[in-house]
């Protein structure tokens, strides 16, 4: 089923919809937002990696979150991902615009350049991943983790405003470390081998979640550095990152906004919009109450909404 046809088929509405824009190491606000006002959002999850600040990019409603924190207090694997993406469902974001910093894997994918990547390898492995579990068991396909859509928007925006001497690289293999340690030469030679294209901490974790919060999901990659791996260039060093973190920021801040104001006219529809239609295993009947109540953001298009009374009188 086209994402069209599956949108249309539950009804979906985008008119309404926000985008999501999750900045990285470097970029813990967004500028050219108006009518800007602050939000704590409480989840069933904990707490998200900071406030949410709301606004506006033309006509089109923007929640912005740092996933490290306005101040960077989160290791990657410290960011409460789950809390960080039901906080945005919950606020009717559709869209999500990632950015973050990576390390380039890969001689032609340069330091400034920016990379809109279609595929992820994940090494994380001390992170929870889905919002299921507790009785409740759901399958979300992944194959292609980034919306194509969306990705065909934001590298379209990119690409035009890269200045000369930059470049914007379309597709490439993501690999998601654990961190918060860089890599070693091995290590990075392996995932060179692999065919990866840039290395980060945070994007493959985030994904898997927008997929189950029927998220559009893409990211812009800007590489800071080659990783440890290019005989030619100094290892990564924090020093290094930052130097490349602040000449990327603003060039980021123009692309969210242009891709924001396209994202307010086209209204992009997504298979991710429908990801959970077929992927719901558990009979709802079957699922406990806590479960129901925690996933019920994401679950009412297909079991409607959970009813405390009504569970307790099935109990």
């Amino acid at each position: 089923m086209s994402p069209t046809a599956a949108a249309t088929s539950q009804g979906l509405d985008l008119s309404h919809a926000r985008l999501g824009v999750l900045g990285g190491s470097g970029l813990y606000a967004i500028e050219g937002l108006e009518d800007v006002r602050e939000l704590t959002v409480e989840t069933p999850f904990g707490p998200p990696s900071d406030s949410l600040r709301m606004g506006r990019i033309g006509g089109l409603e923007v929640v912005f979150l740092a996933r490290h924190g306005r101040h960077h207090n989160h290791l990657p694997t410290e960011v409460p991902y789950r809390a960080n993406i039901w906080a945005l469902r919950s606020l009717g974001v559709r869209w999500i615009l990632s950015c973050s910093a990576v390390g380039s894997l890969q001689d032609p994918l340069r330091p400034l350049d920016m990379v809109v990547p279609d595929q992820f390898i994940d090494r994380t492995h001390s992170r929870p991943v889905s919002f299921f579990g507790g009785g409740a068991v759901a399958h979300v396909g992944i194959a292609d983790p980034f919306c194509p859509s969306l990705s065909r928007l934001l590298a379209d925006v990119a690409e035009s405003l890269m200045p000369a001497g930059r470049q914007l690289h379309r597709r490439g293999t993501y690999l998601c470390m654990e961190g918060p340690a860089f890599s070693t030469r091995a290590e990075s030679n392996l995932y060179r081998s692999w065919g990866c294209s840039v290395i980060g901490m945070t994007n493959h974790s985030e994904a898997r979640l927008a997929r189950e919060a029927e998220m559009a999901y893409s990211t812009l990659a800007m590489v800071t550095d080659y990783d440890c791996w290019h005989e030619d260039h100094a290892s990564v060093t924090v020093d290094l990152v930052i130097e490349n973190l602040h000449a990327n920021a603003a060039l980021a801040q123009q692309i969210v906004a242009v891709a924001a104001e396209r994202i307010d006219a086209q209204r992009p529809l997504s298979s991710s919009h429908s990801a959970l239609r077929d992927a719901l295993m558990t009979p709802k009947e079957q699922v406990p109450a806590d479960t129901r109540r925690k996933l019920d953001l994401l679950t009412t298009p297909y079991w409607g909404a959970f009813e405390p009374a009504a569970a307790a009188q099935a109990s």
